[in-house]
């Protein structure tokens, strides 16, 4: 599995791309585009560097918060910042390039299977960003629908939490805590939804930012039943926590953005 994954998604991945791929795939243009163009790139370094520069404003006024689950005074809380991992941190597209190229469809088997291998990269900007996070003493807690069975014990871990600590250590994010790492299913209560999640992190810490690639990873109920122009009221009602507490990350390819288009999804393509 390692050395297929090794083969197929490499640096070869474009070349491979265009001799193989006989028939159009929805992520293909997608995948390109995170895996080739300098504005990719460009727009998360950008993003982390925006954070950065909001850091110390938001640690020296001791009201800041970035979270709506965070209510009454949280001046006494330590500082923590809260992130999404895959498509925030970590880069999953040589998955997803696997699946293109093979003609296949997301499955929870083969994600595990990649998650395992622990070799995803580094979203451009993400480890520097967290490293400076650490030299100032602010903490890093990662909410994500990686996914962990129930554990009798806190901090016991779980498999698809110890890759995902391994795979963040190679990339140079080292001494994650389980303690840190809140999967999905790990407590009662924990799904897809991160809401109980941000509730549970801010009961310790003030969150002085929140990080994503999805709606959801800000908002709560953003994820399905919702209409993409009620998400866009969403936004815009908003829009002073944009790049000063709340910073997303580009991600074409999945997402709740996708899930609650109504099909066909040809629908929603302007027309002149």
């Amino acid at each position: 599995m390692k050395a297929i994954f090794r083969s197929i998604c490499s640096g070869a991945f474009l070349l491979l791309l265009s001799g193989c791929a006989s028939t159009a795939n929805n992520n293909f243009n997608s995948l390109l585009w995170m895996q080739s163009s300098a504005e990719y790139k460009a727009g998360a370094i950008q993003t982390y560097s925006s954070a950065l520069r909001q850091i110390d404003i938001a640690l020296g006024d001791r009201k800041w918060t970035a979270a709506p689950e965070q209510v009454g005074d949280c001046s006494s809380l330590p500082p923590a910042i809260v992130m999404d991992i895959d498509e925030t941190v970590l880069d999953n597209s040589r998955y997803m390039g696997k699946v293109v190229l093979e003609g296949g469809a997301w499955s929870s088997v083969t994600w595990a299977e990649w998650v395992a291998l622990k070799e995803a990269t580094a979203v451009p900007g993400a480890v520097e960003f967290i490293n400076a996070m650490k030299d100032k003493n602010v903490r890093v807690v990662f909410i994500s629908n990686r996914e962990c069975s129930k554990r009798d014990n806190p901090g016991s871990g779980c498999s698809q939490e110890a890759a995902t600590i391994e795979n963040l250590a190679k990339v140079g994010v080292a001494d994650v805590l389980p303690e840190n790492m809140l999967l999905m299913g790990e407590a009662d209560g924990w799904t897809s939804e991160k809401k109980s999640r941000r509730e549970y992190v801010s009961k310790k810490y003030r969150i002085v930012m929140l990080f994503g690639d999805d709606l959801g990873d800000f908002l709560a109920d953003v994820k399905s039943s919702i209409t993409p122009q009620e998400r866009d009221r969403l936004v815009e009602e908003n829009k002073n926590n944009w790049g000063r507490k709340w910073f997303v990350l580009p991600n074409p390819t999945y997402g709740s953005w996708l899930n609650i288009l109504r099909d066909p999804k040809s629908q929603y393509i302007l027309k002149y």
